[in-house]
């Protein structure tokens, strides 16, 4: 009887371990679901607010690769110079859009100037990007609308950073996140999606480069 009654006792405990171990499982499942759904949220909206600047070099040669930076500075100038202070990322979309000519015309003189004759090509398209950091703000992976530039066959390393609210303009060795550009980053999400994108470390950032 006594065997018994031990024998019942600990099954009792050992179902009652495995009814914790299956609860902790399932809430650790509807946290990790919660999570992606809140990402996915998170980057769904934002690539409603920011536009983004994509350039593919003709290939990963040495030769290729600086090029596409060279085209990189000169259009980054001609953007600064040229682009209005844009309310949205839609109105931003559109000026770029009326302006692809001149901005192919830019990285052709620039390929040209370096004896290059590689074709240029720029539009206004949907791009997917991995998750980047630019300074202190990290955009999650998605879908993004941008201004992607292609050189010759575009099969080589590319670069990008953000066009709208103004991410993207640098100094001469680092990305600059400038605080006008936080703000307007800020006017369009919520507090807790302003939180999830910025972090706390310095404010720094390498230049990236992804195949």
């Amino acid at each position: 009887m006594k065997y018994r009654t031990f024998i019942q006792r600990n099954a009792e405990k050992i179902i009652f371990l495995l009814i914790m171990v299956i609860a902790g499982m399932i809430t650790a499942l509807v946290v990790w679901k919660s999570g992606i759904s809140a990402e996915a949220a998170l980057q769904q909206h934002l690539s409603e607010e920011v536009l983004r600047f994509h350039i593919l070099a003709n290939s990963d040669s040495r030769e290729d690769q600086l090029l596409k930076l060279k085209v990189r500075d000169g259009v980054l100038e001609y953007l600064e110079q040229e682009m209005p202070d844009c309310e949205s990322a839609d109105a931003t979309a559109e000026w770029v859009r009326k302006h692809t000519d001149e901005l192919e015309k830019e990285a052709r003189d620039i390929l040209e100037e370096q004896d290059c004759d590689d074709t240029v090509s720029a539009a206004v398209t949907t791009c997917w990007f991995p998750e980047k950091t630019y300074g202190d703000v990290t955009f999650p992976a998605g879908n993004y609308e941008a201004l992607r530039i292609e050189i010759g066959a575009a099969k080589g390393h590319n670069w990008w950073c953000v066009l709208y609210p103004g991410l993207c303009f640098m100094n001469t060795v680092n990305a600059v996140v400038p605080a006008e550009g936080k703000e307007k980053l800020k006017d369009v999400l919520t507090e807790e999606e302003y939180s999830r994108v910025t972090a706390e470390d310095e404010f720094r950032i390498s230049w990236f480069f992804w195949k």
